[in-house]
């Protein structure tokens, strides 16, 4: 089969295409003919710091968190899922590839009338939404919720998984294009960071979740405009990781400050979200109540200049790699 790898730290131009065998499967997991692959920062992140990962791991690191496709092949242990099912599943790597062994656990129906490439828009994103928001967050019908980079892939599906369960949304995204995207699509209130500031903004709001992605400064001005009880959910440090807080702000409106990464929870724990999405968040697909944002699709090999396209930031929603 045919995969992109990083065999060393550097900038896109470091993926390569390369044929690598078809994985081996284990007893509790199902091969997947891969139809597209979801493209997230995590993945820059990888290969940014493959000196890192190489030194314990391995020389050569096929990327990619989440992917579509059709079973081709099932464990011996498994008895929920059979060859020839359509799903989308989450991974903690080698998605960017023809073919991938998963979790049978972590693999979900492509929801009713949703395309097969369209569905590697959904594990990672609805996972971590679900996982932070409202499993760390408890983020409750009637409670505000504000997530910083609304028309990321996280952003545009976490605004709307929130608005169909009854909160209240707010966001900030940087362009006036992004703001007008958001708007259209009735996506809360949405400020332009570089115009407004949203600690003033949102003062009186007294927001009872926050979804963060940017940390450094932001990370006070988030605790100050929180409502008493509020949780501040940090799951990436774009700005900065290394933070100034006042403790009396958290004391004082005795709030919670947490984060987490996805990808290395357990497999049980991942297993959990898979069943809770697929109660609660997969009949709002099948309603079209809600839907991924793909802003641009990639034959893989061209997964570099997938990659110059996410860091360039200038992308609304999700960008996948296809295996035609």
């Amino acid at each position: 089969m045919k995969a992109i790898h990083i065999t060393e730290s550097g900038g896109p131009e470091v993926l390569k295409l390369k044929e690598t065998p078809i994985p081996k499967l284990e007893s509790n997991l199902v091969l997947i003919k891969v139809k597209a692959a979801g493209v997230n920062r995590s993945d820059i992140i990888t290969r940014k710091n493959m000196d890192t990962y190489g030194k314990s791991t391995t020389k050569s690191i096929i990327p990619g968190l989440e992917v579509s496709g059709e079973i081709t092949a099932i464990g011996a242990a498994v008895s929920d899922k059979k060859v020839g099912d359509k799903v989308c599943a989450l991974i903690a790597s080698g998605g960017y590839a023809e073919y991938v062994a998963a979790e049978s656990s972590h693999c979900l129906p492509v929801p009713e009338g949703m395309s097969l490439v369209d569905a590697a828009a959904i594990p990672e994103t609805v996972f971590t939404v679900w996982f932070n928001v409202f499993h760390l967050g408890k983020l409750q019908p009637n409670e505000k919720l504000l997530i910083h980079g609304g028309t990321s892939g996280i952003g545009t599906m976490g605004l709307q998984m929130a608005k169909a369960l009854g909160s209240q949304i707010y966001t900030t995204a940087g362009t006036n294009e992004k703001i007008n995207f958001l708007n259209k699509m009735k996506l809360g209130t949405a400020i332009n960071y570089n115009k407004e500031a949203f600690e003033e903004i949102f003062k009186e709001e007294k927001i009872d979740v926050i979804l963060d992605m940017v940390g450094g400064n932001y990370t006070q001005k988030n605790l100050d405009i929180l409502n008493n009880k509020g949780r501040l959910i940090n799951i990436n440090g774009m700005k900065s990781t290394d933070v100034k807080i006042d403790l009396r702000t958290i004391m004082s409106k005795n709030l919670t400050l947490t984060g987490s990464f996805l990808k290395p929870q357990t497999a049980v724990v991942k297993t959990k979200i898979a069943k809770d999405v697929e109660k609660n968040i997969w009949p709002l697909f099948h309603s079209k109540t809600i839907h991924p944002v793909i802003y641009k699709r990639f034959p893989l090999q061209n997964a570099a200049e997938a990659h110059e396209l996410m860091e360039s930031s200038e992308h609304i929603g999700k960008i996948l790699l296809t295996m035609d």
